[in-house]
């Protein structure tokens, strides 16, 4: 079940709006809580299959860990310089780690779109290189809320 955002509606994005940013952007910044509920923030790179965000994360990493002890997390995608050219969105939710772990490409019919999504975006290639250090999560988020500083402009 997803959350309906109800702050700021009026410069939300619509869902193609979000479709599209979530589709040209590349790094996303990560939240996680520690064991202690110290919050970690870290960057990644990303790939937006239209329903949900996959992360494709070091399994040796502090992200990795704290993820396996609980999945809960927070990821922000956000662009802009200028006041109203910001935007971003929020989404969070529960990861679900999908494939092996780490990643060496065992064959995973449900890593192919999204490998294939990610590669192309993030190195240009067809097909997606597996280094034995990585592995993949999938956030279906619960909840997605959504800016677009430039639409105040037209609100008046």
């Amino acid at each position: 079940m997803t959350v309906a955002q109800r702050r700021g509606r009026r410069i939300m994005m619509t869902p193609e709006e979000l479709d599209t940013f979530l589709s040209e952007q590349r790094t996303c910044r990560v939240a996680t809580v520690s064991a202690d509920g110290r919050p970690h923030v870290s960057a990644l790179w990303f790939a937006w299959d239209g329903t949900s965000l996959w992360l494709y994360s070091i399994t040796r990493s502090r992200r990795w860990a704290e993820l396996r002890k609980s999945p809960r997390i927070a990821v922000v995608v956000d662009d802009g310089v200028e006041y109203g050219e910001l935007r971003g969105v929020e989404l969070s939710g529960a990861v679900e780690f999908v494939g092996e772990a780490p990643r060496t490409g065992e064959p995973c019919p449900e890593l192919d779109a999204p490998e294939a999504l990610f590669a192309r975006k993030n190195f240009g290639l067809d097909s997606m290189p597996h280094d034995g250090r990585h592995a993949w999560m999938r956030l279906t988020p619960d909840a997605v809320a959504s800016w677009d500083f430039r639409k105040l402009a037209t609100l008046g």
